[in-house]
């Protein structure tokens, strides 16, 4: 175990696997947290150590400060990974996670850093492609909540609870504004492989905007489409870990 998983704020692990073949660092939807993967451990082969990343502003970390850029972001987060970078690694991302996974990628290769085996990102559209999207950080709190229940990115139980959804905006404006000012610049391909999910009731991430990733990636890419809406990832999460876990099997 080192030093870093010790004291670090950001790369959580709450079922160490030290003898693991690979670790997976998992990012969360818009105002989610860590605690959002508790559950992946069970549904993933031993040889995978899922460790969920806390972003500041959520959970144990509430106090802080939430980021509104996600260029600073990735950065931050491409720092706290450099100890557990020693063994391979993916990335799985949803939602705004998707995206920051993606830019973490870069962001480790503008430093000289390792690739991650594979990148398996969910519901968010090829960051590369103009937005249809009308930003929504800074409309008013019942436009922005209304916005929230529109584009599916909040699950329905936060909208619908009034204490919680009030704690919740400045962390949800904060996560939006990062995906409203973000701006794609040109690189090269990744040289990973690239698995996208989506979710086939998904409103606002179609397979079309999803399949554009393709253009990000000089390695393999795949696209599936799986039952459900923006989170199709927990109500179909045993199909999801099944594939992750089978394909990380055969990467490794």
């Amino acid at each position: 175990m080192t030093t870093g998983r010790q004291t670090s704020r950001w790369v959580t692990c709450p079922h160490p696997r030290p003898d693991a073949a690979v670790r997976l660092f998992c990012l969360p939807f818009a105002g989610g947290g860590a605690s959002s993967y508790r559950l992946w451990v069970a549904g993933l082969p031993p040889s995978i150590e899922v460790c969920p990343i806390q972003l500041p502003g959520r959970e144990e970390r509430l106090r802080e400060t939430p980021f509104t850029n996600l260029i600073d972001l990735s950065h931050a987060v491409s720092r706290e990974l450099t100890p557990y970078l020693d063994k391979p690694f993916a990335f799985f991302g949803h939602s705004l996670g998707a995206l920051l996974a993606f830019e973490v990628a870069r962001s480790l290769r503008h430093g000289g850093g390792p690739a991650p085996l594979g990148m398996y990102l969910a519901a968010y559209p090829a960051p590369h492609r103009p937005s249809a999207r009308t930003p929504i950080h800074q409309l008013p709190d019942p436009a922005f909540i209304e916005e929230l229940r529109r584009l599916q990115g909040t699950p329905e139980a936060v909208l619908g609870n009034r204490e919680l959804i009030e704690f919740l905006l400045p962390i949800l404006r904060a996560d939006f504004e990062v995906c409203d000012t973000y701006v794609c610049t040109p690189e090269p391909p990744l040289a990973c492989p690239l698995y996208l999910f989506g979710g086939t009731e998904d409103a606002e991430v179609g397979a079309a905007q999803l399949e554009q990733w393709r253009e990000l990636t000089a390695g393999a890419f795949r696209l599936q489409m799986l039952p459900g809406t923006h989170f199709f990832v927990q109500s179909h999460r045993h199909r999801l870990l099944a594939e992750i876990g089978a394909d990380l099997a055969r990467l490794m």
